[in-house]
């Protein structure tokens, strides 16, 4: 079992012929993941990655096709939203939005769209998801993932990576990987993600990387504290950050002394959850708490 993407997966790119969605379906390709279709409008009845997958105009025509279940959204920031609805308006029940940029006031409208349509949104600006050995869905690395009992949410990309790879060299493998992105108004929370693990059998131990900004950390503390009983460990970067200046993402902002890193940092230990201070501490923290 596993959580948001598997084997069963039948992915449509939105931007499949773009720069980036050409060249991270590539990458999706090679892992394993089951690409049905691309979208680009105006180039249907094409097919893109060498011949492999056929293009469409619209996301009704390629899920009438092809039977597509979820979508990636390589889309240029200005027409995302359009391509999140569109998506959603197709019947899909899971969109991974990883463009970034998104403007946030756009995004709010299309979060309570979707969220009304009961459709699944991770992003946007997100790395996406990778369920290991099944399907990876989005940008994040094929290459340092191995397979184990460990799932890991983050709201951050690159901190995805570090700690995913530190894993992997201290043999601590993983279920399945999340972003859930970094900006003010995304999809899918920590706590919605927490959830599915917390209910998924083959994911045994929990990793949370969060941030400063906002208060979402300390939800998804509160939340664990009331429901889950797997191990777990978390790290939040910008305990140095000051007050008032965005650090990388655009919801990594510390207003009016709320969203500290000390805070966040406070609330999941009040919770007894372990938290690193260092990511390339997760893993020895894993193994304190009995993950082997």
């Amino acid at each position: 079992m596993s959580i948001l993407v598997n084997r069963d997966t039948r992915l449509l790119v939105q931007g499949v012929t773009g720069r980036e969605g050409d060249f991270h379906s590539r990458a999706m390709l090679e892992y394993g993941t089951l690409i049905v279709a691309g979208v680009t409008p105006g180039k249907g009845g094409q097919t893109t990655l060498d011949g492999r997958v056929p293009v469409y105009d619209t996301v009704v025509e390629a899920v009438a096709a092809t039977g597509a279940n979820a979508s990636c959204v390589f889309v240029p920031a200005p027409f995302a939203p359009d391509a999140m609805l569109e998506a959603a308006d197709a019947g899909l029940p899971l969109v991974i939005c990883i463009t970034e940029g998104v403007p946030a006031l756009d995004m709010l409208r299309v979060h309570h769209v979707l969220k009304a349509q009961g459709v699944r949104l991770i992003g946007p600006n997100c790395p996406g998801a990778t369920t290991v050995d099944e399907a990876k869905v989005g940008i994040i690395p094929g290459d340092i993932h191995r397979p184990g009992p460990v799932g890991l949410v983050s709201r951050s990309g690159t901190l995805t990576y570090e700690v995913v790879q530190a894993m992997t060299d201290a043999g601590v493998g993983q279920t399945t990987c999340v972003g859930i992105g970094g900006d003010p108004v995304v999809g899918t929370s920590f706590v919605e993600v927490l959830a599915m693990f917390n209910a998924d059998p083959q994911t045994e131990a929990i990793v949370l990387i969060g941030e400063i900004g906002g208060d979402d950390e300390e939800q998804a503390a509160a939340f664990c504290a009331r429901e889950v009983r797997k191990p777990m460990a978390a790290f939040i970067a910008g305990r140095t950050a000051p007050p008032g200046r965005r650090m990388g993402h655009a919801g990594a902002i510390i207003s009016g002394g709320a969203g500290t890193a000390e805070s966040k940092r406070r609330a999941l230990q009040e919770a007894g959850i372990r938290v690193a201070d260092s990511p390339s501490q997760i893993p020895a923290l894993l193994r304190e708490a009995g993950v082997r």
